[in-house]
């Protein structure tokens, strides 16, 4: 079971189980927090701040010389359990928790890096984490490199010099790039930089880059956590040095928090997510052989496929393929789009992750912010979709889509 990191203690007098317990069982039962009311649910803070007995509390308080909550804006009982769960899960020493996923990305370079730094990230990445690496930070003065995920020498080379962080996001979105975790890792480390790794397209399910070596992850909540469209929410998790030295410092001046109610519904969510997520799995799984055997598609990028050009890495580091596949049609933007619009179950939306199937077209919605340059330079093409699958019963999902392609 997991500690409490804000000192908040649970109010039964059982012990902890003395063995070590499954990630499921810590889903469902790590960072409980129960008041002397004993309800079985979480409790639902919603307040702001928190009293104290006295005025030299409030000191100590403030100073750390106790544990006590000081404001939702810091910590709040509710949040705490949300982030103690998540870490225990993760098996991490620390959790944070976000307003969305865009505010713990930037976060996690942010709380590190200074005029003069150097930043290395692979290419193929989420358009916003694209703009905050290329376009924000080079205004404070630090410089970046973008490297292909799967060219090791590449990396060796980026890494052959001085870097404060590499962010890489594996499998990549939309067309599941792969980066090795471990080996990008290593070079990273002896160069003394950061890695941190964008985990949402595996989930905390298919993916554990801590294990890997990573030194912080990084979760849209909003996406597999979460899993049914209703909150924003974004975590980083990591060591008790990164969180306690870099990042709380400056969250706590800069406010992305998380609110209340919203950890009180991912807390709920994160009961079911390895069900959901394997359930999702195996529907993409069958979906992208489907697909792959289709004459209407020139290529499906999917983990689970062997035809992925780094299978060999997604079986050392991943435990499935994931819910997200990569499509490229054989036609135009407008062949896509008249797919698209003959779906019958499988809604069209830029979100990822839901128990809802969802289908975009990346290049004018989630990656429009991009040039033409760079989106053709992460194999982006105006034939291009991502498909995020749900739990609808996947024959169902199978008929929708050869209906629509027949179309």
């Amino acid at each position: 079971m997991s500690r409490d990191v804000w000192g908040y203690q649970p109010r039964n007098n059982r012990p902890a189980p003395d063995w070590e317990v499954h990630s499921q069982t810590d889903a469902v039962r790590a960072g409980l927090a129960r008041t002397g009311f004993g309800e079985t649910s979480e409790a639902l803070f919603l307040n702001s701040g928190f009293t104290y007995t006295s005025a030299q509390e409030a000191l100590d308080s403030f100073t750390d010389e106790t544990d006590h909550f000081l404001y939702s804006r810091f910590h709040n009982p509710t949040v705490a359990m949300f982030e103690n769960r998540l870490a225990a899960m993760e098996g991490a020493e620390y959790c944070v928790s976000f307003g969305s996923g865009m505010a713990a990305v930037f976060a996690s370079l942010a709380c590190i890096v200074e005029a003069g730094d150097h930043i290395v990230a692979s290419a193929a990445m989420f358009s916003s984490c694209h703009v905050i690496i290329t376009e924000i930070l080079p205004k404070w003065g630090v410089t970046y490199e973008l490297v292909k995920a799967n060219d090791i020498t590449a990396w060796e080379k980026a890494l052959s010099k001085p870097v404060k962080a590499v962010f890489i996001e594996t499998p990549s979105n939309p067309l599941m790039e792969i980066t090795d975790i471990r080996a990008v890792s290593d070079l990273a480390h002896k160069v003394g930089a950061t890695v941190v790794v964008d985990n949402v397209m595996a989930s905390p399910g298919m993916q554990r880059p801590l294990e890997l070596g990573a030194d912080v992850v990084m979760y849209s909540a909003t996406k597999h956590i979460d899993g049914q469209g209703r909150v924003l929410a974004g975590a980083l998790l990591g060591s008790f040095t990164y969180i306690q030295e870099k990042l709380i410092p400056f969250t706590r001046h800069t406010g992305p928090s998380l609110s209340a109610f919203n950890a009180w519904v991912l807390l709920k969510s994160l009961e079911t997510l390895d069900m959901r997520v394997e359930r999702m799995n195996a529907s993409a799984q069958k979906l992208a052989e489907f697909l792959e055997a289709h004459p209407s598609i020139q290529s499906v990028r999917y983990p689970g496929l062997a035809s992925h050009p780094d299978a060999a890495v997604i079986k050392k580091q991943m435990t499935g393929g994931g819910t997200t596949i990569g499509i490229e049609f054989k036609g135009s933007q407008k062949d896509a789009f008249k797919f698209m619009d003959a779906l019958r179950i499988i809604d069209i939306s830029n979100n990822l992750g839901d128990s809802k199937s969802l289908i975009t077209h990346p290049a004018s919605t989630t990656h429009r912010r991009l040039s033409t340059e760079i989106q053709a330079e992460m194999g982006i093409t105006p034939s291009v979709l991502r498909l995020s699958v749900g739990l609808e019963h996947v024959d169902d999902l199978v008929k929708d889509i050869d209906q629509a392609l027949k179309s």
